[in-house]
């Protein structure tokens, strides 16, 4: 990008007076004082300077609904060179990041942005909010294993906060149920699957608050609407 340009998208002044300012010695790139006006920075790299001072280009704020599919890591980048959710969104310009996380076998709703006020305050533990899980189930859950569930389960080191399961279908011998939680431990649903003895044969999030994953196709993703952008900061 033209250094003009690069400056103007900090926010700092228009194109025209950042030539001025070129003109005048006032700007520099990795230190280096710059004294093209068609001199090129790489926006992701060089650190550029006006009158000593660090800018940067003010990115616009975006957010995303990612239908995830099984077989992605939940993050930008993957030591182990495993694909991640940020291939699917390939045509986003924005340098964009996860708002939490979902496993590498989980399917379903995840959402990310630019934004990282928002995503401190839906990943905070204290604003508890709702996700909403559709497991297939070995088995089909009894009362008594129900009770269990919602009430709170020992798990390694701590006792999950209170829960919802529902049983929403019957297959043979095993069972579909919805799960609701407001935590995220690391693979949480399934570990308290395993403590009533109903192992997760397959997991996805349809929700969480009141966004919903609804009918967007698996691997698909769109943006948030204003409104739950809004419903989102009102948490």
């Amino acid at each position: 990008m033209r250094i003009n340009k690069y400056i103007a998208k900090s926010g700092l002044c228009s194109r025209r007076k950042a030539e001025e300012l070129i003109i005048n010695n006032e700007v520099s790139v990795n230190d280096v004082l710059i004294k093209e006006l068609a001199f090129k920075v790489d926006e992701k790299k060089d650190i550029v300077k006006v009158k000593g001072k660090i800018i940067s280009i003010k990115e616009e704020l975006v957010y995303y609904l990612l239908n995830k599919p099984i077989g992605y890591i939940s993050s930008a980048k993957d030591e182990r060179g495993r694909k991640t959710v940020i291939d699917l969104l390939k045509e986003v310009k924005e340098r964009i990041y996860p708002i939490g996380r979902l496993d590498y076998d989980t399917s379903g709703l995840l959402l990310l942005t630019n934004d990282g006020d928002l995503t401190y305050k839906i990943t905070h533990p204290k604003h508890n909010i709702n996700k909403v899980y559709e497991a297939y189930v070995e088995g089909i859950p009894t009362k008594d294993e129900i009770y269990s569930f919602e009430k709170g389960l020992n798990i390694e080191d701590y006792k999950t906060s209170k829960a919802k399961i529902d049983i929403i279908d019957i297959k043979g011998k095993n069972s579909v149920v919805r799960i609701t939680i407001h935590e995220g431990k690391n693979r949480q649903v399934r570990k308290m699957c395993d403590k009533i003895n109903h192992p997760v044969i397959k997991l996805k999030r349809v929700s969480i608050g009141n966004i919903k994953l609804n009918n967007l196709k698996e691997g698909k993703y769109r943006p948030l609407t204003n409104q739950e952008i809004k419903y989102l900061y009102s948490l």
